[in-house]
């Protein structure tokens, strides 16, 4: 069990628990043949207190953006308990579950595909409003101005009648995110929301998600697979492969002195703009991530890692160790 160490307080004062949640997905050969389960999340645990932001950081693969959409209910856990502002998810009916996505607002990571190209910008922010019951015209108008102007797109008239083709990459984050943020949610999680732009365009995006989460005191989850955008952005880092979190911390103290072997590959692996370096190799593990339909027994890093212990991390699990105070790290090195 990939069991996570909580402060003692954490679940009284959490606006998000999660406990032990696992969200497996059975994939089927012809349509009835049963060929595998895929562990896409497979034992996660965390406290998430107001106005925290957190980053889930690893590589593509490695279950962040099945994590979010589990905890957004788009994807119905197997096992495990999400609790929301005191309500758990998996009790929830259809009309809880869209009283829920009022308080959790989704910036997606590809914004041309989270907006529907037939509508105009103002119909596109107008459209969660009606779905929640915002019925005066004026008040939803009022909402669509100051939402826009938010996100820096001003003057707001030169944006409502536009469609999502006519603006830039940037321009379309920015509604994603005044979406995201129009029915003034408690919770905002974010989904890699720069992958997809230009270098110069992500800092605007990154600064612009920052401003508002300090501004609204808003709960923040940032899913990436790059540790150097999170120092200025992140309270708690957690590093998360093959399903399971294997190093989680204080942002500082968890890139200062990361404790795991795998969060020390992905610091490693960060661009250096020293010219110096340009021809030096760093070195990364070998191999891939392991199938998420067979994953390796022991510690599921162990195939990959430098420091590799056979006859333990290849065996046995590894429980969660403390090596340093509020970093907590999944490996046997820490025993």
């Amino acid at each position: 069990m990939n069991e996570q160490v909580h402060p003692a307080s954490a679940s009284a004062q959490a606006l998000l628990t999660v406990r032990d949640l696992r969200t497996w997905f059975t994939l089927r050969k012809w349509g009835f043949l049963h060929a595998g389960t895929v562990h896409a999340v497979d034992g996660v645990s965390f406290d998430l207190a107001r106005g925290e932001a957190v980053a889930i950081v690893g590589e593509s693969g490695c279950g962040k953006s099945t994590l979010v959409r589990t905890l957004l209910g788009l994807d119905r856990p197997t096992e495990g308990e999400i609790v929301i502002e005191g309500e758990s998810l998996g009790t929830m009916d259809a009309a809880a579950l869209r009283r829920l996505r009022a308080t959790v607002g989704y910036v997606q990571q590809d914004p041309y595909g989270a907006l529907p190209p037939f509508m105009s910008i103002s119909k596109i922010l107008a459209e969660p409003l009606r779905i929640h019951g915002v019925s005066d015209r004026r008040e939803r108008d009022r909402r669509i101005r100051a939402a826009l102007e938010e996100v820096g797109l001003t003057p707001p008239d030169e944006f409502l009648e536009k469609f999502p083709h006519m603006l830039s990459g940037g321009q379309q984050q920015r509604v994603v995110i005044a979406r995201a943020l129009i029915l003034e949610p408690a919770l905002i999680v974010a989904d890699e929301p720069v992958s997809m732009l230009d270098a110069s365009v992500s800092v605007g995006i990154l600064r612009l998600l920052r401003r508002i989460q300090h501004e609204r005191a808003l709960t923040l989850v940032f899913i990436t697979h790059d540790l150097s955008t999170v120092r200025h952005f992140a309270n708690r880092v957690f590093v998360m492969y093959a399903g399971r979190f294997v190093e989680t911390g204080a942002v500082d103290d968890l890139l200062d002195t990361p404790q795991h072997p795998y969060t020390q590959a992905l610091l490693a692996a960060i661009a250096d703009p020293d010219p110096d370096n340009a021809g030096r190799e760093r070195p990364v593990p070998g191999g891939e991530p392991p199938s998420l339909v067979r994953p390796p027994p022991g510690c599921r890093f162990h195939p990959r890692c430098p420091q590799v212990m056979a006859g333990l991390c290849d065996r046995e699990e590894p429980p969660a160790f403390e090596p340093r105070r509020g970093q907590t790290s999944w490996c046997w090195l820490h025993r």
